[in-house]
C-alpha cells in the first residue's frame, strides 16, 4: 500500500454525496454530488496518489465495507 501522503479516499456520506479525504483528516478536502465527480476531483487534488474508493453496493468482488480502485 502507498504511503499516507500518496493516498486519498472517496467516501460516501450520509447525505448521499461523496467526500474526498486524505488519511487521518477530520474534514473533507472537497465534497462532490457523484462518485465519478469525486474520483476526478481526488485526482486533481492529489495527482499520482493512490485513490481508494468506498464500495457502496454488493458485487461479486466485494461488499460495501471494502475499498476498491477507481
Amino acid at each position: 500500500m502507498a504511503s499516507e501522503k500518496n493516498e486519498i479516499f472517496v467516501e460516501r456520506r450520509e447525505q448521499g454525496d461523496y467526500a474526498v479525504r486524505r488519511p487521518g483528516s477530520e474534514r473533507a478536502s472537497d465534497v462532490c454530488p457523484t462518485q465519478e465527480a469525486a474520483i476526478k476531483r481526488a485526482g486533481e487534488i492529489a495527482p499520482g496518489a493512490a485513490i481508494h474508493v468506498e464500495r457502496v453496493r454488493n458485487t461479486d468482488a466485494g461488499k460495501p465495507d471494502k475499498w476498491r480502485n477507481p
